[in-house]
């Protein structure tokens, strides 16, 4: 599609400071007017957006795509299907496939395929150690050029202080934030920011999900510390007493907490410390996530996720609510996005406060399993456009 009007829908963009009614006109992939009651040209589709929210396309910053090396998982194509209906237009996807996304050959591997079988744009963050084995840096500069956008070892934490240390100092030039899963978790966010303070580079902790996670990540800031975070769906929302109700479906690195740390994240967003709202999607296959024993850490969560952010933050103002899912996330990972000015990339979302019920059955990801399950949420996806072309709609949504 290379001429589309969307008409009619509440323009939320907090980087050109515009909350108003208007039109949004895109051309050539790129958005190439906003006004308002703007005429349709000849052979121009018009999409209906009134009563809805327009915002710059979001990005989700953290996702398991399991390619390649675990397509039973997940695959790109479900994957990114999955983001699109969830209203993504990019996602940044983990290391932890087979091969690990370590060197310039698994990158290009990546990238070639996310562009024949996306939906969306995918940016892929690079090991930060070969293997992911935590003993030896990778190559920083060569995967910055092959397209990494920041750097983690994700589940596999990076035990060794000095092998992180030494690997900070090697990326501490190169474009790409450090990304840390912490766990223990309030032990290495704490070693982690004093890392980031001692070799200056970009550090952003991924999934917090304690009270005392978040109290380092102000500390570390008040001191300079250039820190970022962020927080998933599920830890705003449960907590340990549900993960034991509910069972393998809500079972997760790091585990859901308790009500004093879930409610300490809730307000973290609301004051700002936290930075950007990522769902850390992990799909298993229904074998995996009911293995008696030993239930798969992780599910599901792009197809649920702004519902579910709105549901555990009711009254979060759309402009905050723009930023933590586009805007800064765009920023974090230095890469394009983040607003509707004209001459921007026609990344687009749609979406409404529309109540539905999650229903996995549904559900585009290979990934059926959530605690999200049978779940009312109070807002809905209508639409993600991805340079110019609407890769979803909803059916209630005219065009």
């Amino acid at each position: 599609m290379t001429a589309l009007l969307i008409t009619g829908g509440r323009v939320v963009d907090p980087v050109a400071s515009l909350d108003a009614v208007r039109d949004v006109r895109i051309r050539n992939g790129i958005v190439a007017e906003i006004g308002e009651h703007l005429e349709s040209d000849d052979g121009e589709s018009v999409l209906d957006a009134a009563g809805a929210v327009v915002a710059p396309g979001f990005i989700d910053m953290h996702v398991h795509l399991r390619e390649p090396g675990f397509p039973q998982k997940e695959t790109l194509a479900t994957g990114t299907e999955a983001a699109v209906r969830g209203g993504f237009s990019s996602v940044a996807c983990m290391p932890n496939t087979n091969p690990a996304l370590d060197s310039t050959a698994s990158l290009q591997w990546l990238r070639e395929h996310a562009q024949r079988f996306g939906r969306c744009r995918v940016y892929p963050i690079g090991a930060i150690t070969l293997g992911r084995k935590g003993r030896e840096p990778c190559d920083f500069a060569a995967l910055a050029e092959a397209g990494a956008v920041g750097f983690s070892d994700d589940g596999d934490t990076v035990a060794d202080a000095r092998v992180l240390r030494d690997a900070a100092l090697r990326a501490r030039d190169v474009r790409g934030v450090f990304i840390s899963h912490c766990e223990p978790e309030d032990l290495i966010v704490a070693r982690d920011l004093l890392m980031a303070a001692e070799t200056g580079k970009r550090w952003h902790i991924a999934h917090l999900s304690t009270r005392e996670a978040l109290e380092l990540v102000r500390g570390a800031r008040a001191n300079g510390a250039q820190v970022t975070c962020e927080a998933t769906p599920h830890h705003l929302t449960f907590t340990a007493v549900d993960a034991s109700e509910i069972g393998p479906p809500a079972r997760v690195n790091p585990p859901l907490r308790w009500e004093e740390d879930r409610t300490a994240l809730c307000q973290g967003v609301r004051d700002g410390t936290i930075d950007a709202l990522a769902t850390d999607h992990a799909p298993h296959t229904e074998a995996e996530k009911n293995d008696a024993a030993s239930p798969a850490p992780g599910f599901t969560g792009l197809e649920i996720a702004v519902g579910a952010y709105a549901d555990a933050l009711p009254g979060l103002p759309l402009t905050h609510f723009v930023e933590l899912l586009s805007v800064n996330p765009a920023r974090i990972l230095g890469i394009a996005g983040g607003t509707l000015r004209p001459g921007a990339a026609a990344d687009v979302t749609i979406f409404a406060q529309r109540s539905w019920v999650v229903d996995p059955a549904t559900f585009a990801s290979k990934g059926k399993s959530t605690p999200f399950a049978g779940r009312r949420l109070p807002c809905k996806v209508l639409a993600t456009i991805v340079g110019g072309e609407l890769r979803y709609r909803a059916p209630e949504l005219v065009a």
